[in-house]
């Protein structure tokens, strides 16, 4: 027989939700990651929904700066030098395309003296829109949907947009050099590869147009012509070992671990027993709702008399195959 929920259960799980926010807040955790502010030119650029809240942190701490941020509609933030952009996400449009080709423009004339600072969150892959070889942007805007309603992973979604982009798998970094670049990183993927956050535009990737080809087929794509001609070509991501890279770093400042464990501390201070089932969680958002709710009932059913109430927290980034024309996301769908 299961327990109702004790009363004070929606406000706790409020509280929880907003410190987990709370400590990956650009303006609490950004300023400690920022290099000291070099003398010589620096241009901040980004793309993620935090991107903009990562450049008002960076103006904050350094006072205005030179830049270009995208982000998503809805989601600017009041900055005095950095230029912030609006575009879509998830599906990249024309605004994300005009401002990332402004982005490359802007740091292709810098030299070694120079320095580039990249923001980079969660959603810079539909942010930062640069088609390669002869795709249209339409065709990108297709695949993209594709892949968001085929249930595939992150991980595999973002290796199949690196190899048909001219700006993510190490292109942006690449198109900076010789320029110094510093990478602050907002980690939304399991396991905080950073070469998987917003398909890895500052980061080497050593994947290959095979294993794009390859996941296209594992989740029955269908490509246009222009895509399947570029995914035939060499790959144009930057590799890892590349000489261009030797001057770039990056730094995760804020990751999923870190909100949980916040979360956590939070939840035991409250009088809860918090259960961690990990932060690199991923799969359809349906079965491991129902996995979690296994998990929920057998720790109820461990419980004692007098013991204190369990509390499960999980971090990852879970999928939808889309099967009709419903509204909201992963996380909606594993509540319901």
């Amino acid at each position: 027989m299961t327990q109702p929920l004790p009363d004070d259960a929606p406000a706790l799980l409020r509280r929880l939700f907003d410190r987990a926010v709370e400590v990956a807040d650009p303006m609490q955790s950004l300023a400690a990651a920022l290099p000291e502010k070099p003398q010589g030119r620096v241009v901040v650029i980004g793309a993620g929904k935090a991107s903009a809240r990562m450049a008002e942190a960076v103006e904050a701490a350094w006072g205005p700066c030179e830049g270009l941020v995208i982000t998503r509609y809805g989601y600017a933030r009041p900055c005095q030098g950095i230029e912030i952009v609006e575009a879509a996400h998830p599906v990249p449009d024309a605004a994300g395309q005009a401002a990332t080709a402004r982005m490359l423009n802007l740091v292709a004339g810098l030299g070694s003296e120079d320095m580039v600072l990249a923001l980079i969150s969660g959603g810079a892959s539909a942010l930062l829109v640069q088609p390669a070889g002869d795709i249209t942007l339409a065709e990108k805007q297709a695949v993209n949907a594709g892949l968001l309603a085929s249930g595939a992973p992150i991980g595999q979604m973002n290796v199949l947009r690196k190899h048909l982009s001219r700006v993510k798998g190490g292109q942006l970094a690449a198109a900076a050099h010789p320029a110094r670049m510093v990478a602050l990183l907002i980690s939304d993927v399991p396991g905080d590869d950073p070469a998987l956050i917003g398909s890895g535009p500052t980061v080497g990737d050593a994947s290959t147009h095979e294993e794009a080809r390859a996941i296209a087929e594992r989740w029955a794509l269908d490509l246009p012509q222009s895509v399947a001609e570029v995914l035939s070509r060499p790959s144009s991501v930057v590799h890892p070992d590349d000489p261009r890279l030797a001057t770039v770093e990056n730094i995760i400042y804020a990751a999923p671990s870190q909100s949980l464990t916040a979360a956590s501390e939070r939840a035991r201070a409250a009088g809860y027993v918090p259960v961690l089932l990990g932060d690199a969680l991923e799969g359809e958002a349906r079965d491991v709702a129902r996995e979690q709710a296994a998990l929920a009932l057998a720790e109820q059913r461990k419980l004692r008399p007098g013991d204190a109430p369990r509390l499960l927290l999980s971090g990852g980034e879970l999928t939808v195959t889309r099967r009709g024309d419903g509204v909201g996301g992963p996380n909606a769908e594993f509540a319901l």
